[in-house]
């Protein structure tokens, strides 16, 4: 694994030891960034589930201003650093250890919303929209933020929901990409359709 352009390119990244955390392969990587990128220019990034981190330190190559780091795994949180230490992008990053769900509701004090949000979790978790649901509610994601879920090609993901707008699936072998471009204003209508709802049901009989 490397960095593949900008500020840090071709800096090795060290692997988590094992085979619990499957790290997002250069390919892919490089396909990803095409898709949301090249560049960015201080993008606030989210890299919730960060394994190595190398989704979060390739956007700080790229451009973005800041990123956080989130993995429950003790051994993914030390080689996140370890590999902010060889890309020289400590100073722009926080790491946590933490479940993704309890992050959330940490980084909600901050409030400070992300421009660009990476979902790698593993693949048996299959609810990316529902946590990318609770980012947006807790407003955690800006407005016309883009926000990635790289999950098994098997795995089916909505086109819409909530904010969100599916820009674009791209499927590399046993691994698929879902590209999101959030908008506040759908969020604010769809919520306001669900409450409508609710209230013309009622909840007689």
């Amino acid at each position: 694994m490397r960095v593949i352009s900008g500020q840090a390119k071709g800096r090795p990244l060290i692997a988590v030891p094992g085979i619990a955390t499957r790290p997002t392969t250069d390919k892919v990587k490089e396909a990803l960034f095409s898709i949301i990128g090249p560049y960015f220019d201080g993008d606030k990034v989210l890299d919730l589930f960060a394994g190595t981190g190398g989704l979060g330190i390739e956007a700080l190559s790229r451009g973005a201003g800041s990123a956080v780091f989130v993995d429950t795994s003790p051994r993914s949180v030390e080689v996140v650093r370890r590999n902010l230490d060889v890309t020289k992008f400590g100073e722009k990053a926080q790491v946590y250890r933490n479940d993704a769900r309890k992050a959330i509701k940490v980084l909600e004090r901050s409030g400070q919303p992300f421009d660009l949000v990476f979902l790698d979790p593993p693949y048996a978790i299959l609810d990316c929209d529902a946590i990318l649901q609770e980012l947006a509610d807790r407003g955690l994601v800006s407005d016309d933020a883009v926000a990635v879920v790289e999950h098994a090609s098997a795995v089916s993901y909505p086109d819409e929901f909530g904010g969100y707008h599916r820009t674009r699936h791209a499927v590399y072998g046993e691994t698929a990409l879902s590209v999101y471009r959030y908008r506040k204003e759908a969020g604010r209508e769809h919520t306001e359709s669900l409450e409508a709802s609710d209230s013309e049901g009622g909840i007689g009989p």
